[in-house]
This record gives C-alpha cells, structure tokens and sequence, in this order.
C-alpha cells in the first residue's frame, strides 16, 4: 500500500529499472508505513527486491534530504559496519520519478515500535539484552575509523555542537506555527550552558528503536541500522543525546509516556541513567553534560517534527498523521525545559 499522494509513476520506475538489472517481470511497490521524512518503498520486480528512498514530497529543506550524500554515506559504510543496508545505484534523472533518489538491498528482520511485535515474547532478560545491544552498536559506530573508511571530508566537526544549536533554533523559527514559550526559554539556556565538544566521530544523528532491524531468530541481536540521511562528523554526545531523547523511563510524567515510540518501560530495560554508563564503558569517553546533550536532543526532535508539521499546515503533503503533531511537539518542549530545570535525565 501506498499513501496518497506519495505514489511513484511505476511505468517510468519500471523502465529504468529494466534497464539497469534487466528483469522483465512487472514492477510493484509497497511504501514502508513509518517514518515521516524521507520515504522509503520496497520494490518488486519479478523475483528481486529492492529498497527505494527518495525525498518527501513538499519539502523545501533540500540539505536534509540528500539522496547523493546518503547514498555515499552507506556505499562507504557498508563494509566497515555491516549493519548499515548496502547501496545499488544512485539516480539523479528527475524524468523518472521527479526527484533524486537512490536503491538500496533490503535488511529482513524485526522492527520494534511503541510495543513489542506480536508473538514475540519480551521478558526482562530479553529487555535488558536489547537495550545493551542497542548502546553497544551506537558504541561500535562512534568507535569507527571514518578517515579509514573515506569519510573524513563527511561533515565539518570542528564548531559542530554551536552550529547545530544555532541551526536547530533558526529551523524552529522558520517552521513556527504556533507560540511556545518553551522555545525562547530552552534557547537561552542552551546558549549559556555550551559545553565543549568531545572528541569527533561518526554520527547517525537518529539512533533509536525503529531505526534498528533486529534478527527475528533472536530479537536481540541486531542486524540493520536504517536512515542514514543526517549521518556526519561530529560530536557523539550528540548521538547519544538523541537515543536518549526517544527514551521514556517508567518514572516519567503520563504525558510524556503517552508519546512513547518503544517498549522501553519494559522490565528489565536499562533506564536513561544506565544507557549512559554502558556507553562510557564502551568507548572510554567522559558522558560529559548530559543534562545538556539530551535537552538539546529533545528540543530537536521537537523541531523536526514541527518542520513536519509544517509541511502539512502549508498543505504541502496531506498524510493524517500529521494532524496530531503539535501536541507532540510541545511534550518535547516541556520534557526539555523539564531536564533543563530538573538537572536530571
């Protein structure tokens, strides 16, 4: 199935793909059913399968939806980190499908969101697993040699945790549908409490649950990492300040658990706390300010989704979900505020 108006034109797909894998079979597509930036599809064509990415329609913000950078950010990967899915092609003739975009082979496995996939049993020592294996493998990435792997020219790490406060406030502003007070508060604090930036690594920038692919043979045991296009250089408290964000505790206020993206209440699950001690044990890196990493980190989460919901207010894309988003994106204001006041994650 695909949403309306996020339909490919599967005459000229087809064609193209013929051309370069020489399948006669005909062509269908089905669209992955989350994700709310760039779309993602998988495509049929006699017995092959493929994965397709392309930009979303609507949108104006073209450096956060790259098709070449993130097609070069795996074509390098792949090797080095084998979870990252390996690219085929990459496509810049806007007669096929009007955009950019790129084909990638599929990972199969599990994928968890709000609550564990039926039939899959999640005790507490299947819990305390995953989460563990989760922090390791963000671990295993900020530990990668990028030089090595011909990364290093991916991004500009020096001045990279200013540039992303700054960059993230501004895209809030340009984005703004609503008046917040939380903004102004969070920016200010932000800009007074900026800590130096840790060593550099190599980022995904949106680490969490269903962005992993789990081994359906044992859930956890992760075997894909998925949405690479705001991978860079830069800091990796960053990183983790973002798996962080998407992390509800069970001790957390009921709003903030109505908006909860993954089964991390479960028992047995690591807390935010013990998240960010496995991950200093992992790397030997000093978790520094959390307090500020994961302030920031929901404040932007929060704007992507206004970004979003932006889109859909202009009536750039017409996807229901996107209806129910301002109330999510002032949680996440008010859950940043929270962290920042509080002193605690």
């Amino acid at each position: 199935m695909v949403r309306a108006g996020e339909e490919l034109d599967l005459a000229r797909l087809q064609a193209f793909l013929l051309e370069r894998f020489g399948d006669n079979g005909s062509v269908s597509v089905e669209q992955y059913p989350s994700g709310h930036s760039n779309l993602t599809y998988l495509v049929r064509m006699g017995n092959r399968e493929v994965v397709l990415r392309r930009p979303p329609f609507g949108s104006k913000v073209r450096s956060a939806h790259d098709m070449m950078r993130e097609y070069r950010v795996l074509s390098k990967l792949h090797t080095a980190y084998p979870v990252a899915p390996k690219a085929l092609l990459y496509c810049d003739d806007l007669s096929i499908l009007n955009a950019p975009f790129y084909l990638m082979e599929p990972i199969r496995g599990v994928i968890v969101r709000r609550e564990p996939p039926p039939g899959i049993p999640f005790p507490p020592e299947t819990a305390r697993r995953l989460s563990e294996a989760l922090v390791d493998n963000l671990a295993r990435l900020h530990r990668l040699d990028y030089a090595a792997i011909g990364l290093a020219d991916l991004g500009k790490p020096q001045g990279y945790l200013e540039r992303q406060v700054k960059g993230w406030i501004e895209r809030y502003h340009n984005s703004k549908t609503h008046d917040l007070p939380e903004v102004e508060r969070i920016s200010a604090w932000l800009a007074e409490r900026m800590p130096a930036s840790q060593e550099k690594a190599l980022i995904h920038n949106d680490y969490k649950y269903d962005n992993v692919v789990l081994d359906p043979n044992d859930v956890t045991k992760i075997v894909g990492v998925l949405d690479w296009e705001m991978c860079t250089l830069g800091d990796p408290l960053t990183d983790l300040g973002t798996a962080l964000a998407y992390w509800t505790d069970p001790q957390d206020s009921e709003e903030f658990q109505e908006i909860r993206s993954a089964p991390t209440t479960l028992p047995g699950t690591l807390t935010r706390a013990q998240l960010v001690e496995r991950y200093a044990a992992a790397t030997g890196r000093d978790p520094g300010d959390m307090i500020f990493y994961l302030t920031f980190a929901r404040f932007k989460v929060a704007v992507i989704i206004q970004q979003i919901y932006f889109r859909y207010a202009q009536g750039l894309t017409h996807d229901v979900r996107f209806a129910a988003m301002p109330q999510r994106i002032h949680t996440l204001l008010r859950a940043s505020w929270h962290c920042a006041e509080s002193g605690t994650i």
